[in-house]
């Protein structure tokens, strides 16, 4: 993946995180947060020194702080599904989950639960992305062996490589071994006793974590790809003899090898392209002039 492709969903993202957590709402007085909080909008917000802060003045300072560039991301999206909607513009499912494994190996450790209310949102902002990006360039056009110049230079980027998160407790001996299996069985937290057990100096203060390693890499411990992939995810493996001693993985995550061929990919690289030779930036903003757009901070 190119530079400029991963930045752009960065950059998405950003924006969406910040969106959600900035949002409001007059008539319905929940405010978003990790847990969410009723609140009277007849009462003070905050209460500093007896001087209280009123639920208007609050609102009235977001809005003037973040409001404008809110409501321009609702109106981005919003242009760009409508657009895409009306010219046919749709992303391969096979590129989504591309992006979705990338975004997920830059993740620490997460729940099922917490990946299930990330996964959402990365889909509708990769979606977003790409959509918003052939819309820019749908007029420009890229000879056909420039696209295939690049994508023999690059195409290898697009690619995804099997992927697994792991941690491990590595101990010396098969008794030491054979006592953390059955504290595990009786409900002990992995990665405590990782920290107690294991003598893995560089791992064990994580509890244990080796994070996401790709399968091919030369820091992919010998044996561990081969153990890992007979276990089911956020589960343990049985002890087994590794190069330094008898170890125990944990696999969070296993995430499957993503290939394209040139076929695959050349919509999409040529809509990179056409990004580059426009110097177009990725704002929705030129695709407002086709559509009737009215909002509160229009000049």
């Amino acid at each position: 993946m190119s530079r400029k492709l991963l930045l752009g969903i960065i950059v998405v993202l950003v924006i969406t995180n910040i969106a959600s957590l900035l949002f409001w709402n007059n008539d319905n007085a929940n405010v978003a947060s990790d847990e969410e909080v009723d609140i009277d909008t007849e009462e003070a917000v905050a209460s500093i020194g007896g001087e209280e802060v009123s639920y208007q003045d609050w609102m009235g300072a977001l809005r003037s702080t973040y409001g404008e560039n809110q409501l321009k991301t609702m109106i981005d999206y919003a242009v760009v599904n409508q657009l895409a909607n009306e010219k046919n513009i749709e992303v391969d499912d096979k590129v989504v989950e591309r992006e979705v494994a990338l975004l997920t190996s830059m993740q620490g450790i997460m729940t099922a639960e917490e990946f299930e209310a990330e996964e959402e949102a990365w889909r509708e902002d990769i979606r977003y992305r790409y959509q918003l990006e052939k819309l820019l360039t749908e007029d420009a056009t890229i000879p056909e062996e420039e696209i295939q110049r690049y994508y023999d230079e690059y195409g290898n980027q697009y690619d995804f490589t099997s992927t697994m998160q792991l941690s491990h407790i590595l101990v010396r001996d098969l008794d030491t071994a054979e006592q953390v299996t059955e504290e595990l069985e009786e409900g002990a937290s992995f990665d405590l006793l990782a920290q107690e057990y294991s003598i893995d100096e560089e791992t064990k203060d994580e509890g244990g974590y080796l994070g996401f390693i790709n399968t091919n890499s030369q820091f992919f411990p010998n044996g561990y790809e081969e153990v890992a992939a007979d276990i089911e995810e956020h589960s343990y493996s049985e002890p087994f003899r590794a190069d330094r001693g008898i170890a125990i993985i944990y696999v969070h995550r296993k995430l499957p090898a993503i290939e394209f061929t040139y076929e695959e990919m050349k919509p999409y690289v040529e809509s990179e392209l056409a990004l580059q030779e426009l110097n177009q930036s990725l704002t929705a903003t030129p695709l407002w002039e086709e559509l009737e757009i009215d909002w509160i901070y229009a000049e």
